[in-house]
């Protein structure tokens, strides 16, 4: 973090609200010498007058030496700001939860400018140290707690808020949804018609690891037009509720039209919101794996895609560095049964045939071995085990 801070450069925190950016922020300058301002506060936007703001900040906080600013997506025309503050010489660190904060459309002005580190809610790992346990060291005698740990962090996620208190996992994060939508969502966009913002947010909980397209959502919606269902749905990711895979294909025209699978930015928020009656702990597994991929700098413009083969077999995840596919990753909860090996196995290698990749993984949930077919062998690991290639654009 020192290395970090030493830099001249912009320190961007970015992620989904209440995964902790403004602690880290704070974690980062203590014992420093910093400014601070909020523009979660309405007070503040509504008064807004830059000139005015740093003279008090002077008077407020004498010498600083580094100005934090929290939630700055909130401010009109931020990145000009910003990017003004930088010329004039501050050393800055601020924090967003956009997703596009730094798109070509919004900000620019900040090109080369800026260090960004995103965060996301706890990972297995993170959520294992804890609870005072080391997943990559678990003796026999932390077997019963690990397994229930990891099925605990499969059902119900890992925002840092309810770790501890998992009783209050659904309503924590049922009351944080409807705070993104009217703040982030909403109110941003100036969204009118907000029933059918959170119809298609609840459907697209419900169809998680799914693959969606717009026509067919506005038809299953019943919505007004096409255009409005792709508006709301890049709506619901830019506060990191949702992401979009795409279906690999070499030609860009075809990739843009296939429909894109559905994931949910933690775990947790599918036990709140999603609409089922049973539990789908494949699926769980597979978005687990998805936010993993993320958390290890995979996105979903470039370097992570799912496939599906002439013959109609799926492949989770596509993984690539520049050009080249690196990975075939596979995702099943319980390949114990010989038909449910077959399925997936099948599917792998054929995909595997037609991108000419070799290097293929299932992550289960807690199964070890190599299965040795048509030439290929095919790792097969427990998703506590489960390393992935570093990410490369």
């Amino acid at each position: 973090m020192d290395l970090l801070l030493s830099s001249h450069l912009i320190k961007l925190i970015t992620g989904p609200r209440r995964v902790g950016k403004s602690t880290q922020a704070l974690l980062m300058l203590r014992n420093r010498n910093f400014a601070y301002l909020n523009f979660d506060s309405q007070q503040l936007l509504d008064a807004w007058d830059a000139d005015l703001v740093m003279r008090m900040l002077d008077d407020v906080y004498p010498g600083y030496e580094y100005l934090l600013l929290d939630e700055v997506q909130n401010l009109d025309a931020w990145d000009l700001w910003v990017s003004e503050l930088y010329r004039l010489g501050k050393n800055l660190v601020i924090t967003g939860s956009n997703a596009k904060m730094l798109s070509s459309e919004m900000a620019t002005a900040l090109t080369g400018k800026y260090l960004k580190v995103e965060m996301l809610p706890f990972s297995l790992e993170e959520f294992f140290d804890w609870n005072k346990l080391d997943l990559s060291k678990l003796n026999p005698e932390q077997q019963t707690d690990a397994t229930a740990l990891m099925d605990d962090y499969l059902r119900n996620g890992g925002y840092p808020e309810v770790v501890a208190s998992r009783q209050l996992t659904r309503t924590y994060l049922d009351t944080l949804f409807d705070s993104i939508v009217w703040k982030d969502v909403a109110k941003r966009h100036n969204v009118r018609n907000i029933t059918d913002l959170n119809d298609l947010a609840i459907y697209l909980f419900s169809n998680f690891c799914n693959p969606v397209s717009a026509n067919e959502l506005t038809e299953e919606l019943g919505f007004s037009s096409v255009n409005t269902t792709k508006k709301f749905m890049d709506y619901l990711h830019e506060p990191y509720l949702f992401y979009y895979l795409p279906r690999y294909n070499n030609k860009l025209k075809l990739m843009k039209k296939a429909p894109r699978k559905v994931y949910v930015v933690d775990n947790g928020f599918i036990a709140a919101k999603a609409f089922s009656l049973s539990d789908d702990l494949g699926r769980l597994l597979e978005n687990q794996v998805f936010v993993e991929l993320l958390r290890q700098g995979y996105d979903t413009d470039k370097t992570m895609f799912y496939y599906r083969s002439r013959n109609d077999k799926e492949v989770d995840f596509v993984l690539r560095k520049g050009t080249h596919i690196e990975q075939l990753v596979q995702v099943c909860y319980d390949m114990s049964n010989a038909k449910t090996e077959k399925r997936e196995v099948d599917s792998l290698i054929e995909c595997a045939a037609e991108l000419n990749c070799s290097n293929l993984v299932v992550v289960t949930n807690n199964e070890e071995r190599v299965v040795e077919k048509n030439g290929y062998g095919i790792d097969v690991v427990p998703v506590a085990k489960w390393n992935v290639p570093l990410a490369q654009a």
